[in-house]
């Protein structure tokens, strides 16, 4: 079964071709300005990447570009549309309606409108692709694979807010949590390394990115999550504050001046280790500042790491006994400095370090030492991967 992964922002496509059965990616790529004259079109298929640049009106558009190249007879994968079984797309924001994957029909997609609130930079393009892949791919269904689901099993003393229980009721604020993907992907294959039923194992996972979040695993269920209602809330990100006393928000805005929208804007988009810096949303430009001796990039990094620790800290407490600790996403995959830091200061838990194996960088590995009662490992995560999976299920199953 061959499987074509879709995840759709306002002007962009990514995608992947996978093959099910070997479970192996056939073809990637993406486009890029969406809507533009001078769109960016990416694949690599069996020969060489190949790049252009050109118009590419809409979304239908750009879907029925990656169909003719992996159908190209030159740089194609498959022979024809056809062999494509199914469409699984990426969607943010499932709320309290999509507590799993499901195979789309009318009534998702009508109910996906109705939840364009809770993630309106998202949502509305995540349905733009699906609607793009139905009118290309009339026969392939389509499978929407939500960040929220894995959380779905959150209790309630967990996704509630202290706020008045009426703002839940009325407008569903609560915690929902997100990267929920990549959390069940990085905690199955940690199971799977530790050569233990996933169900009998306690894992704290640590998607570290320009977006970051922490998830406790208890079972192979998230019971906690650091982001909230939106991804705003939890780790020092990117350009995203995570945590901070609400009060801040209204005494901001009255000193300075500004709006909802300005606040918002700031909060997303100038915080985080770009506002703290003022150098550079990116961990690797960070780190290289910090060995030019840059006392702001220090405090970021040590920022960030603290928050970090303190996750984990308040995750164990929360599962009562953790068998392992995962990094995964950019940073978690790529920067030793960053997971040495946060090791060294596991040794509470009695985590010890391999600093040798620690020295990788996109590699699946356990870093902790031999004698460690905690398993600490990176784990390159694979949401697409992910995504296929629950889409062949799913479509099998129908059948």
């Amino acid at each position: 079964m061959k499987i074509l992964v879709l995840n759709c922002g306002s002007s962009s496509i990514k995608y992947q071709l996978l093959d099910m059965e070997t479970e192996s990616v056939l073809a990637i790529g993406k486009v890029e300005r969406v809507g533009m004259e001078d769109a960016i079109f990416e694949y690599k298929g069996s020969g060489e990447k190949i790049k252009e640049i050109g118009t590419i009106l809409d979304h239908t558009a750009g879907v029925r570009k990656v169909l003719k190249a992996l159908t190209d007879p030159a740089h194609g994968v498959i022979k024809a549309p056809e062999e494509i079984a199914a469409v699984g797309h990426r969607v943010v924001h499932g709320g309290e309606a999509f507590v799993q994957s499901v195979i789309i029909d009318d009534e998702v997609k009508r109910t996906l409108r109705d939840l364009f609130d809770l993630a309106p930079l998202h949502n509305p393009a995540n349905l733009t692709g699906i609607l793009a892949a139905e009118a290309a791919l009339p026969h392939a269904p389509g499978v929407a694979v939500f960040d929220t689901a894995f959380h779905a099993t959150m209790p309630r003393k967990a996704f509630l807010y202290a706020l008045p229980y009426v703002m839940y009721k009325r407008h569903k604020v609560r915690r929902y949590g997100f990267h929920g993907t990549s959390h069940k992907y990085v905690s199955q294959r940690a199971a799977a390394m530790l050569g233990r039923p996933l169900e009998e194992v306690n894992i704290i996972t640590c998607h570290l990115g320009n977006g970051s979040s922490v998830a406790a695993v208890q079972g192979g269920k998230s019971v906690d999550t650091s982001m909230g209602f939106t991804p705003l809330a939890g780790l020092i990100m990117g350009t995203r504050s995570g945590d901070l006393d609400p009060g801040v928000i209204p005494y901001i805005m009255a000193r300075e001046e500004i709006g909802i929208s300005e606040v918002n804007s700031m909060l997303n988009k100038h915080s985080g280790m770009l506002g703290i810096s003022g150098i550079s949303s990116d961990m690797r430009q960070i780190e290289e500042e910090m060995e030019k001796g840059d006392q702001r990039a220090i405090e970021t990094f040590e920022m960030m790491e603290y928050r970090l620790r303190k996750y984990i800290g308040a995750y164990t407490a929360a599962l009562g006994r953790v068998d392992a600790i995962v990094f995964t996403g950019g940073i978690g995959e790529n920067s030793p400095i960053f997971r040495k830091a946060v090791c060294e200061n596991l040794g509470f838990l009695g985590v010890t370090f391999d600093e040798e194996a620690n020295n990788c960088r996109g590699e699946e590995k356990i870093i902790s030492g031999p004698d460690s009662k905690v398993a600490v490992m990176v784990i390159p995560t694979n949401e697409e991967l992910m995504i296929a999976r629950e889409t062949a299920e799913l479509v099998a199953a129908a059948k």
